[in-house]
């Protein structure tokens, strides 16, 4: 399926974890060198990743970065790493989508999704905003399609027509993943009870903000390694538990008050109180920013459907093969749909990819290893009986 137009005027190794705050930390050291280093394994300490992966390629070196570099947005309160701006400023990334959605084994689809590649031209004039940017979003809905066909059409008017919008894109899209949820339960054409998960990616310039409400998950393609941009918002999980037994609510065998398997969503307003209270099921956004580089290739945003059955690495690694291929975003959607119905998936599937090149990922060259193996004559001999089946 081509990307939705409806809104169109027209390594080395690679190792990741988590620090004790929470944040993802990754190191990368030569093969050999890391084998023998104490300092790698000091510094893997804490939480270990959802989908630890470890990918032999290039010989770079990164290395953490120094509390010193840490600094609070003061639009957002949040903290992120000060990128100097003298060794990005000659990027700029360029954006170009391909979508795919199949129903798969359901009788019905209720996933809806949106991409729009040049959102300066279908926005208008718009003061303050860059010359580049883009917009897009994967919903997954349930109980019905009408949570996830009103939210599709109208999260983005409600977030550009938000007072803070584009002076702190950030809070217009919280403020508009609500307003958008209010919208919804005051239509009375539509059924209230039908939800539905939201993720969207809102690129403005160099800058990428990715909010999600649900278990739709989106994931960044940095040369190679899956660095994923959102959580999964399932019941169980410990910071979502506490926040829903804390509001009065509970969780049977893993569903939110034994009904909904996610633990935020917009719609199903038969499970929420009255508009503005504090509720277990949440339509609030988890954000998480970041500045795009050239070494960022594309964004995979898939709902759960796609990530049911497949890692994030795994999806990553596939997309990148596939795009060295024939560098086409939509064919790439395209065949990570196919791989997740071969690997029986039991949902509806929706997969975006946005590339930010219009070149295909580079190969990553493979340092010669600096061990020289070989085998003794005795040896190989020993070898080629045990396969020939003499020994």
């Amino acid at each position: 399926m081509a990307a939705d137009t409806d809104f169109s005027p027209p390594f080395t190794n690679l190792e990741s974890g988590y620090s004790n705050d929470g944040s993802e930390v990754s190191v990368v050291k030569d093969e050999i060198i890391a084998e023998n280093s104490d300092e790698l394994k000091q510094t893997l300490i804490g939480k270990p990743p959802r989908h630890l992966s470890v990918v032999r390629h290039s010989i770079s070196t990164t290395t953490l970065v120094p509390p010193s570099e840490l600094v609070k947005d003061s639009c957002t309160g949040v903290t992120g790493v000060n990128f100097p701006s003298d060794l990005i400023s000659s990027y700029v990334p360029i954006f170009r989508s391909g979508s795919c959605a199949e129903k798969g084994p359901k009788h019905y689809m209720e996933d809806e999704h949106i991409c729009i590649d040049n959102l300066p031209l279908h926005l208008g004039d718009i003061a303050g905003f860059p010359s580049s940017g883009a917009f897009y979003g994967v919903f997954d809905g349930h109980g019905g399609t009408d949570a996830a066909s009103f939210v599709r059409s109208n999260i983005l008017k409600f977030i550009v027509e938000n007072s803070f919008f584009p002076t702190c894109v950030e809070k217009a899209i919280k403020s508009a993943y609500l307003k958008a949820d209010y919208a919804f339960a005051d239509d009375s054409s539509l059924d209230i009870s039908s939800g539905t998960t939201a993720l969207t990616a809102f690129i403005s310039g160099r800058k990428m903000i990715v909010a999600n409400a649900g278990d739709c998950r989106a994931v960044l393609g940095k040369r190679g390694k899956a660095i994923e941009m959102s959580k999964d918002h399932k019941p169980n999980y410990t910071s979502e538990r506490l926040r829903i037994e804390k509001l009065g609510g509970a969780i049977y065998d893993g569903y939110l008050n034994g009904q909904l398997s996610v633990s935020r969503a917009l719609g199903d307003w038969h499970m929420k109180g009255s508009k503005g209270s504090a509720c277990p099921l949440s339509a609030e956004p988890e954000l998480q920013e970041t500045l795009l580089t050239e070494d960022d290739e594309f964004l995979i945003m898939g709902c759960d459907g796609l990530w049911d059955v497949m890692s994030s690495q795994c999806a990553v690694t596939m997309a990148r093969k596939e795009l060295m291929i024939h560098n086409d975003p939509e064919r790439c959607s395209r065949e990570l749909v196919r791989e997740a119905l071969k690997r029986n998936t039991c949902d509806n599937l929706t997969v975006v990819v946005i590339c930010f090149s219009s070149d295909p990922p580079p190969r990553i060259e493979i340092a010669p290893s600096r061990v020289r193996r070989s085998i003794s004559a005795e040896g190989l001999n020993l070898l080629k009986g045990v396969l020939e089946g003499n020994l």
